[in-house]
């Protein structure tokens, strides 16, 4: 049974090696509320937790560490490269600072549907991009690119967007991702970096007038308290980076490995269902509805902000990150061209 243990700030924690055929324990560190059933995080992370731990008969024993008890999103990250934990679920604006690359998956108004961002990251693109981590970070092992909620949606409480020129002037909450801030930017309204557990009160407070985050995001983080409005943009799509620490999975005996890429691979599937499910229930969009305006852009509207977007998006990565990341993102072009063309179950 997966172990969900609670830590003080007195106790530390030392990197401990995996030997193969002893029982071990893989630490899990993530930023959410430990219940399977609450956020698509925690599906995914105890989905994984339950395979590995029946499929190897006890052999590796996981311990869930949640809503950032072992510190914040951006040094699990450095805990599992240093060995502190073994297992982090990463969000894109925590990985930046370690692989600034990472920011070439933020590519505004890029997927037509959920499919087609299963296609591109389960896919070629996907692949490249999990090669370049491993081979920039060095440290780590990367299983792949659970969903954190689907697509962004565009909270404030100050006006009903519905249109370009409502974007003017209001202040939206970004991650410290470059890219996140230019894509605001370039829509006419005012990028404002904030961390994560400052986002609340910043609403509250009116610091920030809005935030962008998926619908399932939103309802758990009670944001419809402090946000009057919210637009279904649908403009980013930004998957958690699955990682593990390398020395310990080279640790593991090449069965122990094969269960773990299985149970990484349930681990999205899970993420990805709960994510849905929660998105069609009334702690998704059917009760945002009740509590907030909600406005669905037309395609003509719709078609006006990807003008709009991707191309300072793409002066971004083109002046401020290397020739590899032009090389990722054109990988992740050409593949969005076949994801977006398809049709489930049909030629």
């Amino acid at each position: 049974m997966t172990k969900i243990r609670t830590m003080t700030a007195a106790i530390t924690l030392c990197a401990v090696a995996f030997t193969a055929n002893a029982e071990q324990t893989l630490r899990f560190g993530t930023d959410n509320n430990p219940d399977v059933f609450d956020n698509p995080q925690h599906a995914c992370a105890g989905v994984f937790s339950n395979i590995m731990e029946s499929a190897t008969n006890g052999e590796i024993n996981v311990e869930i560490f949640g809503n950032n008890q072992l510190g914040n999103a951006s040094e699990h990250v450095q805990q599992v490269r240093d060995g502190i934990i073994h297992a982090t679920l990463s969000s894109t604006g925590a990985m930046a600072s370690y692989y600034p690359r990472i920011d070439v998956l933020n590519m505004p108004f890029a997927f037509a549907n959920n499919a087609a961002t299963y296609h591109v990251f389960d896919g070629a693109f996907g692949q490249a991009l999990a090669a370049d981590i491993e081979e920039t970070l060095g440290d780590v092992v990367v299983l792949g690119f659970p969903d954190t909620g689907g697509f962004f949606a565009i909270t404030n409480s100050k006006q009903e967007i519905a249109s370009l020129d409502d974007m003017e002037g209001v202040r939206i909450r970004t991650m410290t991702l470059p890219s996140h801030q230019v894509i605001i930017q370039a829509l006419g309204a005012e990028a404002y970096p904030l961390a994560w557990g400052e986002v609340y009160s910043g609403l509250q407070t009116g610091v920030i007038d809005g935030q962008m985050n998926p619908i399932p995001i939103i309802s758990f983080s009670n944001f419809s308290e402090v946000q009057k409005y919210m637009t279904l943009t649908n403009h980013l799509f930004s998957p958690y980076t699955f990682m593990v620490n390398r020395a310990m999975y080279e640790g593991l005996t090449p069965d122990q490995q094969a269960t773990m890429h299985l149970a990484a691979q349930e681990c999205m599937v899970a993420s990805r269902g709960l994510a849905r499910a929660i998105e069609a229930s009334d702690r998704g969009l059917a009760g945002l509805m009740e509590k907030m305006t909600v406005t669905a852009l037309n395609d003509e509207t719709r078609q006006g902000f990807v003008n709009a977007a991707q191309p300072a998006f793409e002066q971004h990565i083109a002046n401020n990150l290397d020739a590899k990341a032009t090389e990722l993102l054109n990988l992740m072009k050409s593949e969005l061209k076949a994801a977006n063309s398809a049709n489930y179950m049909q030629d």
